[in-house]
This record gives C-alpha cells, structure tokens and sequence, in this order.
C-alpha cells in the first residue's frame, strides 16, 4: 500500500475525513455520557477536583443516617420526658387531694385554759360589769312656761277634760234631754225618743278613740249567747277592751237610751272598767274618773286621765246630744282634751304607747291598774306593784290613770334587771334591788337617771311618743333609741405574757396581753395573727374556755414535744392552769382515705420508673444514664456529645411513701408536694437541654443535606457537558462529515476522468 499515492487533494479531504469523525465520536460520547471529562486524559485537573468533592459528598452522606438515628434518640428521650412530667402531675394531684381531705386527726394537740368573762373581742376577760347612769333630757312638768322640773311623784295622766254640749231636747222639740231618752222613738212618739234625723239605724257606728261603738236593732242576747270573751249589761255588749254594741230595741219597744250610749262613750275612753265572767258584764267607773252624764238637758264628756277623748259620728245624731252643732248625714268629731298641770308631765303620753327595753316590753295603758277599785282582776302570773303590772320577766304594763314617773323608772329597771320582781298568788310584786345595783331615779333637775344594770348594755327603742315624752329621744327629738354601755373591769391577765417555743420550725411566740395597743393583744383575731407564724391557732367558746391548737398542717404533732416544739411558758401560767397538752386522736376514716392515697401515689413512682427504662431508640435511652455522639463531617472534627441523665424516680429525688408516715397531715402532703415540684422543674429544665440539642442536631442535618448539594453541583460543574453545545457540535460534525465525504469523492471522480482518457 506504501506504493500508492494519493492526490494531495484526496489525501486532504481523507485527513479532513478523519478528523471530523474524530471530532463526532468525541462529542457523541459526551453527549451519551452528559459528562465533557469522563477520564483524566480529558482534563486532569477537572476530572481529579471533582472526583475529590464527590468522595466528600459521599462520606458526608454516610453520616446522615447516623444523625437521623441520634434526632430520634433525642425524640424518644422528649417523649418520655413529656410523659414523666404527666406523671408527675399526677403525683401532684393525688398529695393535693391528700391536701384536701379531711384532716387525719379528730382531736389535735392542744392546751386550753378557762378566762374569766373572756370574749373574741376581748381576751382578758372581766372581773364584773358595773352598773353606768344614763341621763335622758329635762322632763318638765305642766307649770306653765314649761321649764318647771318634773320628779317621781309627776303624773303620766292629766286633768280631766270635760265638755258641756248645748241644752238639747227630745224629737218633739220640747221634751229636755235626759238620760233616759231612747235612742229610737216609741211608735213615733218622738217626745221619748230622739228626732227621726237623730235616730241611729242598725249597723250605725262611733268612733271612741279608735273603738267602736255598734248599734243594732233588737234586743241584747242574754249572758249565755254573747261571743265568747264578752259581756253583757243592759242593753251593752262589750269585750272588755272598749268596743261595745249598743241595742236599739224596735220602735215597739225601743231599748237603749242615752244613758247606756254614755256608758258605751265612757268604755271605749276609759272612763269607765268593765269585768266580765261567764257572759256577765260589771261595768263601773274608775278609779279617780268621772263619768259622762247629762243635766239639765246637757250631755256633758269626760275624758279619762290616761287619754284625751276623741268621738267620732253621724253629724245630726251627735247635734241631737247637744255636742255638735254640725248636720247632716256625714261624721262629725267631737274632742275634749286633757289640761296638764304642776302636779303632771308637761307632756301628755299617748295610749298605746311602748318601750323596749333591752328586748323586754313597756306598755303604756290607759285604764286603772287591775286590781283596784272598779278596776278588772289582776291576771294569774301577774302582779302589781304600785301603776306598773309586770310578768315578772321584765316586761311591765304602766297604767296612765294613775301612773307616775316612779312607776317608769320601776319598769325601766324590772327590764334592765336592776330590780327583780316576786309574784305573790294573790298579785301582788314585791320588787328587790340586785345585789350591788343602784334604782334608777329622777334628779331635781328633771333629768331621768337610768341605771343600765349588768346583764347587757342598756338599749331602748320605742313606738307612739314614749321616747320624746320620757327624754330619750336626743336632744333634737329624733333619735330612735337611747344606748347606753354597762361599766366593765378588765380581767385579771391584763399585763400577762404567754409564749410557745417554735412548733416545727415556726417561729416562736410571745404575747402580751393588754388594750390592743403597742403590741399588746387583745381579740382573738390579734392572738390568731401571732400563732400563725408558729403554726398554731386559738379559739375561745363562750364559757371563755382558751383552746391552743396545732395547725392542720401539723395535725400529728404534739404540742412541746421534744420533737416538735411549742413549749407554753410566760407569765399567764402561773396566772391560769393551763390543761397538759394532749396527744393527736387519728381519724379512722380520714387515715383510710389517705393511705389509699399512698397507694395510688406509689403506682405513679413504677410508672415512672417503667416509663424512664422505655424511653430508648436504637439501643440508646438519655433518660437511663446512656450517652449519644454524633459525627457531623468527615473528619470526626465537628461532633455533639450528649450525656444522658437517670431519671427513674430515685433521679428525680422521689421516693415511695410509707402508709402512717406519709400523707398523714397536711405537712407530710406538703413536704411530698415540694419534692414533685423540684422534679417538675428538674423536668422542664432537661425538657429545655434536649430542645436545644436536638435543634442543634437538626440544624447541623439540614447543613449537611445543604453541602452535600453544594459539593455535588460543584463537582457536576466541572465535569458535565453542555448538551446544547455537543449537540450542535454533532450537527455541525455530521454535516462536515457529508461535505467531506463529497469533497473526498469529488476527488475521486477527477482521478476517473484520467483513467477514461488513458482508457
């Protein structure tokens, strides 16, 4: 072959040929490959830099399952971290309900000792309550100018009020008015009976000081048929406390007249007394009162001395008496009033009247004192001593008819006790001053001296005017009650001290007692702020009996033991006996319920202990003392090492319980209490380490995927082909291949056209 030659043409477009298929097997292999270096004769440097950073992108990648392991390592130990802290608040609610039980102990340590009159308010007690003087406003008599002083002997009840009516006549105008004119006519002979526009009708009324008078047809039942309590007289029926029916008779045979109208005026203001028995009425006059009656055609009405008179009816009935000059079918009043004088109060007292006195009753009543002459009988349990009639359990009644100052002052004392009251059976009180009391009295001033006696503090209220007549309503006459403070000693461990030494590590104690003042103690409240510190606290029942007691929180405790403390000493000991301190008295059911309470609270600590042993990943538990190394390079330069911790229950300082040690007051459940609340933070704070390692780990995992891209486009970077480039290099190559190819034949064909011209 060394023997042909080829035209330089031919040879051209051979060597051409060549080097272009060169060329396109070279770009078709980067374009099967993707890669412009596939070997090192490619390009050294590209090819051994990348081979390098690819071998380190492989050795980090390596290391990222074991980071994944150690994140689920640090996963497993959070888990059982969360679920050991939901133990643990278990075991809290379970010393709080231990808490909140009832206390283990029906009796708890104490001391106690008995002060005389002592009270919450004031500890040191009372030797005796003297009796104070209260003084009401001036009383003055009826003098005139009214600045007269009254005293003892001044009236409650006034001059008789008299009113004289008109000379009036009988219907027929000419007949003068008597007594025994009828109400009604006979058959219409009016000269006996009142004027037709006089009469009253059946079912008619008057009004006497608040009583009613009734009248009504017919004639009056006999004894047997009145209601029951009252009684009947004539042609009256009345109950015994001023309310009377007056029968008319019929115009056939009329009935009352205007006597018995007069005698019904007379009951209802107290002129006159009715006694009642079995149905029958005995009416009489009262005492020292005059009746009303008619003279000389004249009805004249008297009050009583106990009350002014107020009469109250049809116009023209009380025209026909001669009392009003009013007419008509409408009411008209008619009132006489009492006159007071030196010899009563310038003040008149109104019916009805009351004071209360220290919770007992003083009624003001306008009628004689039951008993006296026309007066109704005393009432069994009753007696009467001077105006004052009185159960002899401090509540009285004080007649105004002739009741005096005296007989208020008695009263007012029979309720404070100042005096005391024996109830003969024939009614009679025989009044006694208490040992050591003074009677009220009424200075020469006017001035009330009331004594407030030692059973309570005086306190009076009162309804009607009682208060403004007697000076008891303020100086202004508005006041709703008087007051006034009994005098009290102080009690004897006034000055006294009293200490306890620390009761399981309170703080000890040392009280003086006294006024409350400069740090002395006085109410138990004061007392009670004192102990607390020492964990001890002191009641007081109304026998003044002083109890010392252990706080609930050291209910097993005994008081000055050498165990717990709270030795009682100080002056008070010798002043009082104070009782030994005695020994706590468990609570069956209480202890029950806490042990059972033990038992569920030991269960928690397994659980705990359970939970800690499961808390592993792979071999590898942080909470059971393992310890886990992570590798972040390839190096073994960059690493985390983190050790574990033991926490079983015994790691987190808890310990199981003891039936009858623990849980057994308040401050073993507190000392429990505090031990879960250090592991509580125990928990949170590795809770907190475990967060930062595993953010740490997760971050370094995150680098590493993020290198591992970084080293890889990199290496890509210096080795891959750009396909857009080898492809249009192919094209490039396949069409200079075509050309050459034809260039190569066309050289060929000039070589052929020789060969036919030798041909």
């Amino acid at each position: 072959m060394s023997g042909i030659v080829l035209s330089a043409s031919v040879r051209q477009n051979l060597l051409s040929l060549q080097s272009t298929a060169d060329l396109l097997a070279t770009t078709q292999n980067r374009l099967s490959t993707g890669k412009s270096v596939n070997s090192a004769l490619d390009n050294p440097t590209n090819f051994f830099t990348a081979q390098s950073l690819d071998n380190r992108a492989s050795d980090i990648n390596n290391l990222l399952d074991g980071i994944a392991n150690g994140v689920q390592v640090l996963q497993a130990a959070n888990t059982g971290l969360t679920s050991l802290q939901k133990l643990i608040d278990s075991a809290k609610s379970i010393a709080n309900q231990a808490l909140q039980t009832t206390v283990g102990y029906s009796t708890k340590s104490n001391v106690s000792t008995t002060i005389a009159g002592a009270t919450a308010a004031d500890l040191r007690g009372t030797t005796s309550f003297a009796s104070a003087t209260a003084s009401s406003n001036v009383l003055y008599n009826g003098t005139a100018g009214g600045t007269t002083a009254a005293n003892g002997t001044t009236t409650l009840g006034a001059t008789i009020g008299a009113f004289a009516g008109t000379a009036a006549t009988a219907g027929d105008g000419t007949t003068a008015l008597t007594g025994t004119i009828t109400l009604i006519a006979t058959n219409g002979t009016t000269a006996t009976g009142l004027a037709s526009n006089a009469q009253p009708a059946d079912g008619d009324t008057l009004t006497v000081n608040g009583k009613t008078i009734t009248f009504r047809s017919g004639t009056a039942p006999t004894s047997a048929g009145v209601p029951a309590g009252s009684g009947v007289s004539g042609n009256l029926v009345t109950d015994g406390n001023g309310n009377t029916t007056v029968y008319l008779g019929t115009a056939g045979t009329p009935a009352a007249n205007v006597n018995d109208l007069l005698t019904a005026v007379d009951l209802a203001s107290g002129v006159k007394t009715v006694s009642i028995s079995s149905g029958a009425a005995t009416i009489a006059t009262s005492f020292n009162q005059t009746a009303s009656s008619v003279g000389g055609g004249a009805v004249t009405l008297r009050s009583s001395t106990g009350a002014d008179l107020s009469v109250t009816g049809r116009a023209d009935l009380l025209k026909a008496l001669g009392v009003s000059s009013s007419v008509g079918g409408g009411n008209a009043t008619v009132n006489v009033n009492r006159t007071t004088t030196s010899a009563s109060l310038g003040a008149t007292i109104t019916d009805g009247s009351t004071l209360n006195v220290n919770g007992h009753v003083i009624t003001f009543k306008n009628a004689p004192i039951p008993g006296s002459t026309g007066a109704p009988s005393i009432p069994s349990g009753y007696g009467t001593s001077g105006n004052v009639l009185t159960d002899g359990n401090g509540n009285s009644t004080v007649y105004l008819q002739g009741g005096t100052v005296n007989d208020v002052l008695k009263a007012i004392d029979l309720a404070t006790g100042v005096q005391t009251a024996t109830i003969s059976a024939a009614g009679v009180a025989t009044l006694a001053t208490a040992t050591g009391q003074s009677n009220s009295t009424i200075n020469t001033s006017g001035q009330l001296k009331i004594a407030t006696g030692i059973n309570a503090d005086l306190s009076i209220t009162g309804t009607g005017n009682a208060l403004n007549v007697f000076g008891l309503a303020g100086n202004t006459g508005s006041a709703t009650a008087f007051t006034a403070a009994r005098t009290s000693g102080i009690g004897g461990i006034a000055g006294k001290t009293l200490t306890f030494t620390s009761f399981n590590g309170g703080t000890a104690v040392n009280v003086t007692f006294g006024d409350g003042t400069n740090g002395t103690i006085k109410t138990l409240d004061q007392l009670n702020t004192k102990l607390q510190a020492n964990n001890l606290s002191a009641t007081i029942d109304a026998n003044g009996l002083l109890t010392i007691t252990a706080s609930n929180d050291y209910a097993s405790s005994t008081l000055g033991s050498i165990a717990a403390g709270g030795a009682i000493g100080g002056t008070l000991t010798s002043a009082l006996t104070f009782s030994t301190a005695s020994t706590p008295v468990q609570d069956g059911v209480a202890q029950t319920a806490r042990a059972n309470l033990v038992a569920q609270f030991n269960n928690i600590l397994n659980q705990i202990d359970t939970t800690a042993q499961d808390s592993s990943f792979n071999g590898v538990n942080l909470l059971n003392g393992d310890q886990l190394k992570l590798v972040f390079d390839e190096t073994a330069k960059s690493s985390l090492n983190i050790t574990g911790v033991t926490y079983n229950s015994k790691g987190l300082g808890l310990a199981s319980l003891t039936v009858g040690v623990d849980f057994i007051d308040n401050a073993a459940a507190n000392r429990v209490l505090t031990n879960l609340n250090a592991a509580s933070s125990t928990l949170r704070s590795q809770a907190s380490s475990l967060g930062s390692n595993l953010s740490v780990v997760q971050i370094r995992q995150d680098f590493n995927k993020n290198l591992i891209n970084v080293l890889q486009t990199g290496s890509s970077n210096l080795t891959l082909a750009d396909t857009n480039v080898e492809a249009a290099n192919s094209q490039a190559l396949s069409t200079r291949q075509s050309i050459a190819v034809s260039a190569l034949s066309l050289a060929n064909t000039s070589q052929q056209s020789v060969l036919q011209l030798l041909r």
